[in-house]
């Protein structure tokens, strides 16, 4: 491969987003995508119905958050903020724009919110691309990334067929019982945390500098990689599979795996009662609603707070009614998993 630097500004045409008025960012009833610094969901934040051109941008554009460092690709016209930054050019498409994103995040300056990377220091970026005959060769991209999503999409495929996940079939329960919550017909009690877990532990400080490389996830606040930071070898607090964690900020997550946690991350689970992970993908669901807005960095969850914190579950007989939210999460997923499996059909027949 022959390669070439070249200047973000001299390839694209990069511009900020400015500060919208208030009624666009509260309004939800459109198809207009409003763009924020988030990481996740392509950076769309909500959708808006205004139909103000001034404050629309023409779709076909990378997207930036100048203090998450979230990248995103719009398809459609959108909205956006003045904390993000978008790229357009005649020559992006939605394929090369994948190659692009990537090669832009080689060259970042390292995370931190305190480092801000704007308008002219993405203007002033080199990136390395592949290049035939001294210009940019858009053909080797395109074929590359294609390529590599043929890959991931085989990869789907033998998943889906090992997981037994093809079948999104409702079965008659599953169907039953999606139906009467649905339709408000399921019995809720409030349980707090240390009835249904009777381990609740705090993890461990581990400073960055001190984690040794190998291959147990450690876990710390943050949502990004469902707060997987780093896979480590030390012999810190070590957690095992079938366990929830959840951050000084009340992010929740189910953990399927043997795992490290740092001092900023509490795991719930229950060594007596070996709960199905369809149960504790219920709990973790539940936990988060129960505690969503309440912890921030100026009010911070530990562990031991939540003892007597009170989450929401089904019942029967006022105990809680494992059985029912075991099939509806298993119908759940399946009305989930069926998105994909239509669209992992389709990309495979199509390519």
């Amino acid at each position: 491969m022959e390669w070439g630097e070249f200047r973000l500004g001299d390839l694209f045409e990069v511009r900020k987003g400015k500060r919208l008025p208030e009624r666009v960012l509260v309004e939800t009833k459109g198809n207009i995508a409003l763009i924020n610094q988030s990481t996740q969901n392509n950076m769309v934040a909500r959708y808006s119905g205004l139909q103000e051109s001034n404050e629309i941008y023409k779709k076909n554009a990378i997207t930036f958050g100048v203090n998450t460092k979230g990248f995103g690709y719009q398809t459609n016209d959108f909205y956006t903020i003045a904390d993000v930054l978008f790229l357009k050019s005649a020559f992006l498409n939605k394929k090369n724009a994948n190659y692009f994103i990537t090669s832009i995040k080689k060259q970042l300056p390292p995370d931190g919110w305190d480092k801000i990377f704007g308008l002219s220091q993405m203007k002033d970026l080199f990136i390395q691309l592949p290049t035939k005959n001294g210009k940019i060769d858009f053909d080797f991209m395109e074929s590359f990334i294609v390529e590599l999503e043929a890959e991931r999409l085989a990869e789907l495929e033998a998943y889906l067929v090992a997981t037994e996940l093809k079948d999104y079939t409702l079965t008659v329960e599953e169907q039953r019982i999606l139906n009467d919550f649905e339709n408000g017909k399921v019995e809720f009690g409030k349980f707090n945390y240390k009835s249904i877990f009777n381990k609740i532990v705090q993890g461990r400080r581990l400073k960055k500098d001190d984690q040794i490389s190998g291959d147990i996830p450690f876990v710390m606040a943050g949502t990004t990689n469902t707060g997987v930071v780093n896979y480590i070898s030390n012999p810190v607090a070590s957690f095992s599979k079938n366990s929830i964690t959840v951050d000084i900020f009340g992010n929740t997550f189910y953990r399927s795996y043997d795992f490290g946690a740092g001092d900023d991350t509490g795991v719930y689970w229950n060594d007596d009662k070996k709960y199905s992970k369809e149960t504790m993908l219920f709990f973790t669901t539940s936990i988060e609603k129960s505690i969503w807005g309440k912890f921030s960095f100026g009010n911070k969850l530990r562990s031991s707070q939540s003892l007597n914190f009170n989450m929401r579950l089904p019942t029967q007989n006022q105990e809680p009614n494992y059985q029912l939210m075991e099939t509806l999460i298993s119908a759940v997923q399946k009305l989930v998993i069926k998105d994909v499996v239509l669209y992992a059909n389709e990309k495979i027949a199509s390519t």
